[in-house]
């Protein structure tokens, strides 16, 4: 028997363990690469940094990240998660700990892009893990709680971060959490994290890549992924910067509100992920129900973008706190899709393009904005743009990316299309 597009069956627990350690280690990955954004308001004035040179920096992270990303799925689909993951994290992990250490723009971007590269891991690895070890009706919640994993991230790094920068300044708080990003290592390389050989059953090579790219799921969940991660980025980037410098909060006062919008943020991605699969499994069709949030969720934050640059205080948080929740709903579908459509012979390599091409987003949202705000004195014009983007992506998703099931990749391989029933 050959196995293409299903996970090999597991002792829940070891599945649920397995959940637990990838989501830790996107959870670390989203506290890491956050903390800049955190520190942007001591390092612009401790060395003397303009807003264009904090946009270059908050987006020096992504070349690296997203050149490294193709790659590093296509070793985990041949050589496994393990190794592959525990090397980046302990990349990451230096580069966040060095930065506590960096006094010039040059040494700070050196390290965004050392960060780049280890960070290029989590994402293929994490989904291939969910994607072999997980039932199909169960992925939901799983990616529910994966996201809630790297959604909470930001919080934690946000409250934490700003709270002990505000008292202890930001160099030990970035050599503190490298230090500690470290520690996950240990009980990850102790996981028996691939599955064990069945007998009688014979896993079937990954696909070639060329045939991957020349699917349309791809292109269509590339798109979205994008249009999601611009409007994430910007806010994640630029939300403390915006709250001080435009809106007059403190670091405290900012720190509160950034992390409670970032905690309801992951809230609603592991509702979602529950929920989904409740309606999966009463019979609702998986493509209405992953696309239809995918779609909502792009429409509702086109009014958020508006909100929060025009309306009054009140006002412009309620529409950060309803833009986290709508967007928080939509991250079980970021991964939970590529995982159903590519299983887990391909996730690695699917999920390393979509979020390679997601996150060129996070190349040009925080150096552009920086550019905007720079030029124009205000953030009115980087808001407008946000929600023009999520136009683009509620099309990417909903008309370009087709019926959400899996591929056959042995018929896929000769150009046959297989027909499948109508409640996928």
């Amino acid at each position: 028997m050959t196995i293409t597009n299903q996970a090999v069956a597991r002792d829940p627990r070891v599945a649920a363990r397995l959940v637990l350690l990838v989501t830790a280690a996107v959870f670390i990955n989203y506290v890491d690469r956050g903390n800049l954004a955190t520190a942007a308001p001591l390092i612009h004035d401790a060395l003397q940094l303009n807003e264009f040179q904090l946009g270059l920096l908050f987006g020096a992270f992504y070349p690296t990240y997203v050149l490294f990303m193709p790659a590093t799925g296509w070793m985990a689909d041949r050589f496994g998660t393990q190794r592959v993951l525990a090397v980046g994290i302990a990349i990451w992990s230096l580069a966040t700990l060095l930065t506590g250490f960096a006094g010039s723009f040059a040494s700070l971007l050196a390290l965004r892009l050392m960060l780049g590269v280890g960070e290029s891991v989590a994402f293929p690895c994490a989904s291939k893990v969910l994607a072999a070890n997980v039932e199909v009706s169960k992925l939901g919640v799983a990616n529910g709680i994966l996201g809630f994993g790297y959604l909470l991230g930001p919080a934690v790094g946000t409250l934490a971060g700003g709270l002990l920068m505000a008292h202890y300044g930001w160099r030990p708080v970035f050599i503190v959490f490298g230090v500690l990003s470290l520690l996950w290592l240990w009980p990850w390389l102790r996981a028996q994290v691939e599955a064990p050989a069945q007998a009688g059953v014979t896993v079937a090579r990954p696909p070639a890549l060329a045939l991957i790219l020349r699917q349309r799921g791809l292109w269509g969940a590339s798109v979205g992924h994008f249009a999601s991660n611009y409007t994430y980025y910007f806010i994640l980037s630029w939300l403390p910067l915006y709250l001080v410098k435009a809106r007059g909060f403190s670091m405290g006062s900012m720190a509160w509100i950034a992390s409670w919008a970032y905690l309801m943020n992951a809230l609603s991605a592991l509702g979602m992920g529950r929920l989904q699969d409740h309606w999966i499994r009463n019979g609702r069709s998986t493509t209405l129900v992953y696309k239809g949030v995918m779609g909502l969720s792009h429409a509702v934050a086109i009014g958020c973008m508006a909100g929060m640059a025009l309306l009054p205080e009140q006002g412009s948080i309620a529409s950060l706190f309803l833009f986290c929740i709508v967007s928080g709903a939509s991250y079980p579908g970021l991964f939970a899709i590529p995982q159903i459509v590519a299983g887990p012979v391909a996730t690695g390599s699917w999920v390393g393009f979509q979020n390679a091409a997601g996150n060129v987003a996070g190349m040009i949202a925080p150096a552009l904005t920086g550019w905007l705000v720079y030029q124009t004195g205000h953030f009115e014009s980087a808001f407008a743009l946000a929600a023009a983007v999520n136009i683009v992506g509620f099309i990417g998703w909903v008309f370009v990316l087709p019926a959400v099931r899996p591929i056959d990749w042995d018929l896929a391989a000769i150009g046959v299309r297989r027909d499948r029933p109508a409640a996928d």
